[in-house]
């Protein structure tokens, strides 16, 4: 039998993902300032698409937050 969808704790894990994101992405942007002239220019064409898809993910799980906030208002 499948277990009922149990959202209690989305909101957390979601603010738990946007702030690990933000972390690799500081870390990342720091490593390119740091190292900027002792990387090629494909490392460092793969850490900014990197970074921009971080962005993105992180964009993502706000508009998560933000429906998991609207469902949990509806009950």
């Amino acid at each position: 039998m499948a277990k009922p969808d149990n959202r209690a704790d989305n909101v957390e894990h979601l603010q738990q993902s946007i702030q690990n994101t933000q972390q690799n992405l500081r870390e990342a942007e720091g490593y390119l300032n740091e190292f900027s002239s002792e990387i090629s220019n494909e490392e460092r064409q793969q850490i900014e698409e990197k970074n921009n898809r971080r962005k993105e993910s992180i964009r993502s799980f706000r508009e998560e937050v933000k429906d998991e906030a609207a469902h949990s208002q509806e009950q």
